[in-house]
């Protein structure tokens, strides 16, 4: 692409706050953003081939949304977590193992997608986000949820298409999450801790494609608390 080109990209981009550059095949990060730290809301450059987000990006202080779904990213710089109004971070399609350490500072983050990564355990980051509504994290190599998921503050949580055999009771304890999706994981009947049902504030429990028939799980003791909180939240939005 040439000068002129992200030359147009930014002038818009100074006036509107939005800088939207996809599918343009680029390999890095474009270094002119940084001249616009403080005008930029939203920034967009999903299917491209960035492999590496630079430092800078943590001067981008009233960045609200971040979207880089399919690129080749590996990790993320500490300095990501430097975005104190960051509501909205779509990072699909990448190939990010883990995230950084300092994560949980992302403190507005409101919606975050990580579908189709290498993940290997649900992020412990994630339950210092007091602000999250719902967190993406189908498509990944998850083989466990780990009981500090309890402190999880989400709304929605999708695990769908993991490899998950064993999950923490401490999920029921989620004190917002009213939507699980496990669908295509490889739980075991015995390995879905009843107390979702039972004991918990979730209202939709998508399991479909684990190792058991569904209608086994109508049989669980605590099946119709769950119908119960299904059927009014259905009926509220009804």
């Amino acid at each position: 692409m040439g000068n002129s080109a992200l030359k147009a990209h930014l002038e818009t981009a100074q006036k509107t706050g939005v800088f939207q550059l996809t599918g343009k095949g680029l390999t890095e990060f474009p270094e002119d953003l940084q001249k616009l730290t403080s005008n930029l809301r939203t920034i967009d450059l999903s299917n491209n081939k960035i492999e590496l987000l630079p430092p800078l990006i943590g001067k981008f202080s009233f960045l609200k949304s971040l979207v880089l779904n399919n690129n080749k990213l590996t990790a993320l710089p500490e300095e990501l977590c430097k975005l104190k109004k960051l509501e909205t971070l779509h990072l699909n399609g990448n190939h990010l193992r883990q995230l950084p350490a300092a994560f949980g500072q992302l403190s507005a983050l409101k919606t975050l997608s990580l579908s189709g990564n290498q993940l290997r355990t649900v992020p412990t980051q994630l339950c210092g986000l007091h602000h999250l509504d719902v967190v993406d994290l189908s498509k990944n190599q998850i083989q466990n949820v780990p009981d500090s998921v309890g402190e999880l503050q989400a709304i929605e949580l999708n695990l769908n298409q993991n490899q998950i055999s064993q999950i923490s009771v401490q999920i029921s304890h989620c004190p917002r999450l009213k939507v699980l999706r496990l669908e295509e994981n490889c739980l075991e009947l015995s390995m879905l801790p009843q107390s979702i049902l039972s004991d918990s504030q979730i209202s939709l429990l998508a399991v479909e494609g684990n190792l058991f028939e569904i209608k086994k799980l109508r049989e669980l003791e605590g099946y119709d608390k769950y119908m119960e909180r299904f059927t009014a939240t259905k009926k509220k939005f009804a």
